[in-house]
């Protein structure tokens, strides 16, 4: 990860962090893929994909979130939820930051497990 990248996952994170949340892993790995942070939003698990982008140009940060990218996320979230003795509610959440604008996307990506 570039320092970029590092300093943009920081910044989530603390912002999370101000609206309530815990965070309980960051740069989670596996062979299938990487999540980005973890956090508990009271009983509710939350995968947060970072995106930062310069502008808002060719659809800024929620737009770099593609089909590829969800598959990704969705496989990774699975293997990490087998490393837990109970599984508890779950959402996907993005946080975008676009030309130092954040913006917090909710339950952005569906995991029709």
């Amino acid at each position: 990860m570039n320092l970029r990248g590092a300093q943009a996952e920081a910044a989530a994170a603390q912002f999370l962090q101000r609206q309530g949340l815990r965070i309980v892993a960051r740069n989670w790995s596996c062979r299938l893929g990487e999540l980005d942070l973890v956090a508990r939003d009271g009983e509710t698990l939350v995968f947060v994909e970072v995106r930062q982008r310069a502008s808002v140009g060719f659809g800024g940060a929620a737009a770099s979130i593609g089909a590829a990218k969800r598959a990704k996320l969705t496989a990774a979230a699975q293997a990490y939820l087998q490393t837990l003795p109970v599984i508890p509610p779950c959402r996907f959440d993005a946080i975008c930051i676009d030309g130092g604008r954040t913006e917090w996307l909710k339950n952005c990506i569906d995991a029709s497990w």
